[in-house]
Order: C-alpha cells, then sequence, then structure tokens
C-alpha cells in the first residue's frame, strides 16, 4: 500500500501545478488585456482633446446661465459664436456637448447612431413608462418603430382624412365669435386625434377618464420629483398608474371581441396588440402614453406658429387662402377632403416647413455616448449627454440665408441633407410625422376658407416652457367670414 501510494501520488501534484499555473498564465493574460484597454481608453482621453468651453461652477455648472435668459436659445447662440460648432458645457448637472453643424448632427444621429443613446432624466422615464419607444436601443427599439410606422405610414393614414376633417371642423366650430387661447385649443384639438389614430372610434366609454388622467400627468410633467401625497409630481404618478389600468382594460376589452367575433383593428393599439409581435401590457401602456406624449404638445406648438405667422404675413396668407379655395371649388357640393387634395396644397405645405425652421418647436435632443467617441480630433467622453442643436442648425445664414425672415419660398428647393430636422433624424427621428403633417394640413384648409381672426397688439413675444410658444399661448378673436 506504502509503496504503491507514493508512486501514484507525484500525478495529482504534477496536474495541480499545472492547472495552477495555467489559471495564473490566463489571469496575467486578462490582466494585461484589462490594462491595454483601460490604457487605450486613457491614452485616448490624454491624446485627445475635450471639446472648447466652460464646465461653469462645480455641480451646477452653467445651468444658471442657461436659465438666466428669457430665451434659452440665446445661450447656445452664444456659445457657438465663441467657441464654434462643438463645443462643452455643464447644465442640469450633467456634463455636456453641444454640436451645431449639420455634419455633426449627421454623425451623431445618422453614421453612429449606436454609440449614442436617447436619454431622458429617470423622473420623465418613469412618468411615461421605461419601455416607451424614444427610451429605447437595439432590437426593442426596432421592433416598436415597425409597430408604429406601421400604423402612421401614409398607406395607412390616407384613408383618416374623413376622421380629421370631422374633429377639425367640430374644433373651428367650438371657437366661433369668441377669443381663444389658440395653443389650448390647438393641443385639444391634436389630443383628439392621437386618441383617434391610437384607439379608432370604439373606445369612446374609457376617453374621458383616460383624458382626465392624462391632463393631471401632464401638470406634474415639469414638477419637482418629489413623490410625496399632495405634491404635483406623486398626483402626476397616481394618474400614470391609473392610465396603465385603463389601457389594460382596453386591451381586455378588445381581446374578448376578438374571441366573439374575430374583430381585427387598423389603429395603434391594433399594430401593438398584433400576436406575433408579442409586446406585453405593460409595454403596450407604455408606448400608447408616450405617443400622446409626443404627438400633443408638439403639433399644437407648430399649429399655433402658423397661426401666427399668417397673421403677420399678408401675402403668405393670400396665397394659401388662393390654394385651399382652389381646392374647395374643385369639388363638388358638400364634399369633404381626400387624401389626393392634401397633395395639391403645395403652398401650405411650405408654410408648415418654413413654420418648422423658424419656430423650431424641437430646438435639441438629448443623446448620451455609451463609450468614448472621437470626432473631429475631440473626445466626447462616455457618459457625457451630447446636445445636437436643430434650431441653430435652422437658424444659420450660411444654409438658410436672412434665417429669421419667414419665408416659405425657400422650401422651393428641397433643403441640403441634414439641415433641416424638425422631427428629428435617423433611427429615432418621429415616427409620427405624417400624421402630424396630415392634421395640420387638414385643420388649416378649413381655418383658412372658412374663418378670419385678429390678434392682440400687446400679445408679442416668446415663452419657454419647454417648448418655445407666442407669449400666453397666442390669445385670438376668432369669427365666422361672412
Amino acid at each position: 500500500m506504502t509503496t504503491t501510494t507514493s508512486t501514484l501520488s507525484p500525478l495529482p501534484h504534477i496536474l495541480l501545478s499545472f492547472f495552477t499555473s495555467l489559471v495564473s498564465l490566463l489571469c496575467s493574460l486578462l490582466v494585461k488585456s484589462i490594462s491595454a484597454v483601460r490604457g487605450a481608453v486613457s491614452d485616448c482621453r490624454r491624446r485627445l482633446p475635450l471639446p472648447p468651453g466652460s464646465l461653469g461652477w462645480p455641480y451646477i455648472g452653467e445651468t444658471f446661465q442657461l436659465y438666466s435668459n428669457k430665451n434659452p436659445n440665446v445661450f447656445f447662440a452664444q456659445k457657438q459664436k465663441r467657441y464654434g460648432s462643438i463645443f462643452k458645457t455643464h447644465i442640469l448637472r450633467c456634463p455636456c456637448v453641444m454640436i451645431s453643424s449639420p455634419e455633426a448632427a449627421k454623425f451623431v444621429l445618422v453614421t453612429k447612431a449606436q454609440l449614442f443613446k436617447p436619454t431622458f432624466p429617470a423622473s420623465k422615464e418613469r412618468m411615461l413608462g421605461r419601455q416607451a419607444i424614444f427610451f429605447q436601443q437595439g432590437d426593442y427599439h426596432s421592433r416598436l418603430r415597425k409597430l408604429v410606422l406601421r400604423a402612421f405610414m401614409p398607406d395607412a393614414i390616407r384613408n383618416h382624412v374623413a376622421h380629421l376633417e370631422f374633429l377639425a371642423i367640430h374644433a373651428l366650430c367650438s371657437w366661433e365669435g369668441r377669443m381663444i387661447n389658440t395653443y389650448q385649443e390647438m393641443k385639444t384639438y391634436a389630443f383628439n386625434v392621437a386618441l383617434l389614430s391610437i384607439f379608432g372610434k370604439d373606445e369612446l366609454s374609457y376617453i374621458d377618464e383616460l383624458k382626465q388622467c392624462y391632463y393631471t400627468l401632464e401638470k406634474g410633467y415639469n414638477s419637482m420629483p418629489i413623490n410625496f401625497p399632495g405634491t404635483q409630481f406623486h398626483k402626476a404618478m397616481k394618474a400614470r398608474q391609473r392610465l396603465g389600468q385603463i389601457v389594460a382594460d382596453i386591451l381586455a376589452s378588445r381581446r374578448q371581441r376578438q374571441r366573439e367575433g374575430q374583430q381585427s383593428w387598423d389603429d395603434l393599439l391594433g399594430s401593438f396588440m398584433s400576436e406575433k409581435e408579442a409586446l406585453t401590457d405593460d409595454q403596450i401602456a407604455d408606448n400608447i402614453i408616450g405617443v400622446i406624449f409626443a404627438a400633443r404638445d408638439t403639433t399644437a406648438s407648430v399649429l399655433t406658429w402658423v397661426v401666427k405667422y399668417l397673421g403677420e404675413n399678408p401675402g403668405v396668407l393670400k396665397a394659401v387662402i388662393e390654394e385651399q379655395e382652389g381646392i374647395v371649388k374643385s369639388k363638388g357640393e358638400g364634399e369633404g377632403l381626400n387624401w389626393a387634395d392634401t397633395k395639391k396644397m403645395v403652398m401650405t405645405t411650405r408654410v408648415i416647413q418654413e413654420t418648422l425652421r423658424v419656430a423650431s418647436i424641437l430646438s435639441f435632443t438629448f443623446r448620451e455616448a455609451v463609450e468614448d467617441v472621437e470626432y473631429e480630433g475631440y473626445l466626447i467622453p462616455k457618459g457625457w449627454k451630447v446636445l445636437p442643436l436643430f434650431r441653430n442648425i435652422h437658424h444659420s445664414p450660411d444654409i438658410f440665408p436672412d434665417p429669421e425672415k419667414f419665408d416659405p419660398s425657400r422650401f422651393e428647393v428641397a433643403p441640403k441633407p441634414n439641415t433641416f430636422m424638425p422631427f428629428g433624424n435617423g433611427i429615432h427621428s418621429c415616427p409620427g410625422n405624417e400624421l402630424a403633417k396630415l392634421e395640420m394640413l387638414v385643420l388649416l384648409h378649413h381655418l383658412t376658407t372658412k374663418y378670419r381672426w385678429s390678434t392682440s397688439g400687446s400679445e408679442s413675444g416668446i415663452q419657454f416652457g419647454p417648448f418655445a410658444l407666442p407669449l400666453n399661448g397666442l390669445p385670438i378673436t376668432f369669427s365666422l367670414k361672412t
């Protein structure tokens, strides 16, 4: 036994020694590899300078400088004038790189979009829903975008013209003979269009409560994120929870009707409910609420500015009226608009485009670098926010001569790529932009052919909250033409 044992015993020791050495070698290689990567990143950080600019005070950065201007675009314009088309700053507790050239916007939003993820404050994500489309990247984002486009592309919405026309006529009739807050009334119109495109006409029993909950949510969106009873944020979060329950009830009702009659729907909710997509109820609710948020304020803001610019430019208004009255004359008595009519609204479309450029409702968008990125010899560090400044591009005199002038004729020729981005650009551009343009054209047709309006001379200026708007929402006196 002793001899046998002493003869066999070295083998385990040899194997143990071999594996120990192998593990040690692998660990050494791994450490060297990690060190090499870190060294490369460190070398990159040492080799490349940050963009020019100032990070301001510790912690608060330059947030006060940004908000000390009544117009935050003044801050961006001053920085660009001093440092050029790419510069650094520190606002809202975030180090940021601002970019204001078409080439840089294309780099961040299109060419290297995978290196820059969409980002929002955590409180906003909680309020709208963390699984909403505009917080996503990768395969899940691609799936959601395909579903939204399926419901909102021209082939899907061309049959919605009559429904949009009904909503537009109803809205305009309610304004007759009184002074209105244009922005608030346009928000109501855009909200009704959004609900119609999402739910169709079959969910009327849920719509009133859904609206009330959304109004509460909206009031808390820009409040301090303090979730204590009695605060606006707390009320908004409770309304958000109830909105999720309402969407779940609608889903359950639809599924029951499908089982009973094999009914299908061609609205956005129907697209989300497609069995092969297998979205959860929570995912559907987050995206429904997100789409309402995206569709309402922006479209209403654009329509408000269109009304203002038409009122201030009689020659442009006359051209739009002549175009729209020509469409009326081409139709039979009592005949409504159709998709082909909207394609004839060339001048009106240019007015919308020029409004989108001058007003630049979406002044910028937020991205975050997912790794260290080099651009034009500068380092954009991982984790820094990157803001393409759409307004600065839209107001560049090198791209749009006399940029402050409202001149729809400049869109007689298509703008150069990456110089006009009212709906963003790349894979995260707004998938509902065709619906937004259609609802604007339909309303402007009836507005300009049937009504007149006047603004108070004292109502001038711009307010921000968060979108740029005419002061006090543009109060106007509204009346039917005789």
